[in-house]
């Protein structure tokens, strides 16, 4: 029986449409031709930060992030970035027992801009405050330890992306979720390997309300 439900931030949280635009205006590239080569990357299964690597070889993502801050146009996170069913989706899951948390490949800083929405979670984390990213297994080590779950098995994991979070978080024990919405989401729902290791796909976190008790 699921007892915690965990998300994955981009693009299961937030809409990072405007986040990709901010580091195509950064390289000095149009957004249509970002976002273009960003979706060819990631329907070949890569690493999307390898999508810099076709405008500017060689090119460092963090060491561009921290000239980004300091050209004052680093990462933002506000409400308006918040897909419009996460604050009562969230409340909603705390509202029928359920233990909620926010955990995702994001920054320190990120973690950070998100506990300033005050959220309706029981917690947060982010994988550059854990120092291990998805897709290892020791994060959802940690997912699974930053909730009062007895067992990997008592929680669900709900992501967008196919290998991240699906396929790495079923590998480590854990219930999974696809949400069908950003490029991978709506690119990877019908894949064969999510048809395998997802409990479910679903189109909103109001899905989950009733899935859960059924299920």
């Amino acid at each position: 029986m699921v007892a915690a439900v965990v998300f994955d931030v981009g693009e299961t949280l937030l809409d990072d449409s405007r986040e990709w635009g901010a580091w195509a205006d950064w390289i000095g590239v149009s957004r249509h031709t970002f976002s273009t080569v960003l979706g060819a990357v990631t329907a070949a299964g890569r690493d999307n930060a390898e999508t810099f690597q076709y405008f500017r070889p060689g090119f460092d993502v963090a060491q561009e992030r921290q000239l980004r801050e300091r050209a004052g146009v680093g990462e933002r996170i506000e409400d308006r970035d918040l897909y419009p069913d996460v604050r009562i989706g969230l409340a909603r899951l705390r509202e029928v027992g359920l233990w909620v948390g926010v955990a995702g490949n994001q920054t320190a800083r990120a973690a950070e801009l998100l506990r300033g929405l005050r959220l309706p979670v029981d917690g947060l984390a982010t994988s550059g405050e854990w120092g291990v990213a998805k897709p290892a297994a020791e994060f959802f080590e940690r997912v699974v330890g930053m909730t009062p779950a007895v067992v990997a098995g008592d929680v669900l994991y709900v992501g967008d992306h196919r290998d991240n979070d699906v396929v790495a978080a079923k590998a480590a024990g854990l219930r999974t979720a696809l949400i069908r919405r950003g490029p991978w989401g709506y690119l990877w729902a019908d894949d064969p390997l999510v048809r395998r290791d997802a409990d479910w796909v679903i189109d909103s976190l109001h899905d989950l309300p009733e899935l859960l008790a059924n299920g």
